[in-house]
């Protein structure tokens, strides 16, 4: 007799949620390919289709709105029961700040997983454009905070570390526009003047055509191919082509994540969530260098021959 299983709910209600299977899957602690096999084991469980694939994403079908209903209850009970468990007692309050860019998704796990272990810390989470932190840590406002930096100071402890590039779509030829069309970061982040800086290196005209306070904001002008945008390389997907130094760009530097926490005298919460989110990253897997491989340059497609970004 089959049976509904605690663990297929938890990946199926990360993906309802999510709107995305490889998202989902991240939530989860899972690779696309196992969640995806897990989805299709929960529908022939139950002889239902749970979720109609479109575009770049996943919607609800009518039995899986049903479902949806029923596992979330599920997962929530579970969770009580191991916090009822397993909680060790800590109390009091942390004022946390976390960036709102590409690693939100593994903050918000970090965040979610730390409320597990700790269900009475009083959590109070800052998600924002994380130039602002250091300043919110200065002034109290904020007792943690994880943002990126280009030369950690000696009191901000390097997370994780991602060399930044020139990023494309590999579909459009925008490299022999005149002038370039560039997507930049609003003036208030420092990736702003390292790019400018690296486009006065090619000594060729350029002109801003998009601007964002976000790396999403960025990385969608650059897919959709109205721009080139300055990225770290874990943003890079099969939408975006990685530019070598030989298009004449000047160097870039690597982007560290740092954790800081304020100068007042730490707590037991914050030292708390300080673990939580070294391990988190610890556990990460360091950048790998895309693998030599893309759409070459042709006259019927012009797209630009796939290359290397250079290490620096």
């Amino acid at each position: 007799m089959s049976r509904l299983d605690s663990d297929l709910l938890r990946t199926f209600v990360a993906i309802a949620e999510a709107g995305s299977v490889t998202e989902g899957a991240a939530r989860v602690f899972r690779t696309q390919s196992a969640a995806s096999l897990q989805i299709k084991r929960l529908e022939a469980i139950v002889g239902r289709s749970l979720f109609e694939r479109h575009g770049r994403g996943v919607a609800l079908t009518a039995d899986g709105r049903h479902l949806l209903l029923i596992a979330k209850d599920v997962v929530m009970r579970l969770d009580s029961a191991l916090r009822d468990f397993t909680s060790d007692g800590l109390r009091g309050k942390l004022r946390l700040g976390i960036p709102d860019d590409h690693v939100r998704a593994t903050l918000t796990r970090i965040v979610g997983e730390f409320t597990q272990m700790h269900p009475f810390v009083d959590l109070e989470i800052t998600c924002a454009l994380s130039v602002t932190f250091p300043k919110a840590l200065e002034e109290g406002a904020l007792d943690l905070a994880v943002y990126e930096v280009e030369k950690p100071g000696d009191a901000e402890e390097v997370l994780y570390k991602d060399p930044t590039c020139w990023m494309t779509s590999p579909y459009r030829d925008l490299l022999t526009a005149d002038p370039l069309p560039v997507a930049l970061f609003d003036p208030v982040c420092w990736w702003r003047d390292t790019a400018i800086a690296s486009l006065l290196a090619r000594q060729a005209p350029f002109r801003e055509v998009y601007s964002s306070q976000s790396v999403a904001g960025i990385m969608s002008a650059v897919e959709a191919g109205v721009a080139v945008g300055l990225l770290g390389r874990s943003s890079l997907n099969e939408n975006m082509m990685a530019l070598g130094r030989q298009y004449g760009f000047g160097p870039t530097p690597v982007s560290h994540l740092v954790l800081k926490a304020k100068d007042t005298e730490t707590d037991e919460p914050l030292e708390a969530m300080k673990t939580v989110i070294r391990s988190a990253f610890k556990a990460m897997p360091a950048y790998q260098q895309p693998p030599l491989a893309g759409p070459k340059r042709s006259k019927s497609s012009q797209v630009l021959e796939m290359s290397h970004p250079t290490e620096r």
